[in-house]
């Protein structure tokens, strides 16, 4: 089976990158000939930004452009996909929810009809999101933020599509050595990566 990781940090010496890498490693050490494709969203130049073209395409007027297409493509390969990005904002990088806005698109990740009614494309997708904070535990609780980030994120977006989410991690800073926590996690994660686990929004 294949994963697509995506990565959405645009210094390739930061602790995102590293995450990533190790879930790759992961799913190299499962020894189950499974493969994966890593996806530098700032480094390959992915534009984010959602223009008249996108537009055009949500209502079914044009086709996608040919770099929403590339997008598509690398997820229909993928059994599997996983992102990796630090929280901006209670939320994910503007980079990588503007790949979301462009890439899962009506017409390939839902059908929108003119009825309102919506049919869910993805279902076939088991989504993996690794989100890396810099504050506490404690604040995420006491505010509600990861609560809110899952309720945005794993329901609203991919919920929306019919993807599976199966795992939706939250890193933190739990002490000293919280890097080589995070990485054992990240590679726990990429070993696992086929298995089938609970559904994370149903743990």
């Amino acid at each position: 089976m294949h994963a697509l990781i995506v990565v959405a940090h645009p210094d390739r010496q930061s602790l995102s990158h590293s995450v990533a890498a190790q879930a790759a490693e992961g799913v190299s050490l499962s020894g189950d000939g499974h493969s994966f494709e890593i996806a530098d969203l700032a480094a390959e130049g992915f534009d984010p930004r959602f223009t008249a073209a996108d537009i055009a395409l949500h209502l079914r007027e044009a086709a996608a452009a040919p770099d929403v297409a590339a997008e598509q493509a690398r997820i229909d390969r993928a059994d599997a996909l996983v992102l990796v990005y630090p929280v901006y904002w209670w939320s994910m990088p503007g980079l990588l929810k503007g790949w979301i806005d462009r890439v899962f698109t009506n017409g390939w990740a839902y059908d929108e009809g003119s009825d309102g009614k919506s049919v869910k494309r993805l279902g076939h997708l088991r989504v993996h999101l690794i989100a890396i904070g810099g504050a506490s535990m404690r604040t995420y609780a006491r505010h509600g933020y990861f609560g809110a980030m899952k309720t945005q994120i794993d329901h609203g977006i991919f919920g929306y599509c019919g993807a599976q989410v199966v795992t939706s991690e939250l890193l933190l800073e739990p002490g000293a050595s919280f890097q080589d926590t995070h990485l054992d996690t990240a590679r726990a994660i990429g070993h696992d990566l086929f298995r089938s686990p609970r559904p994370a929004e149903a743990a």
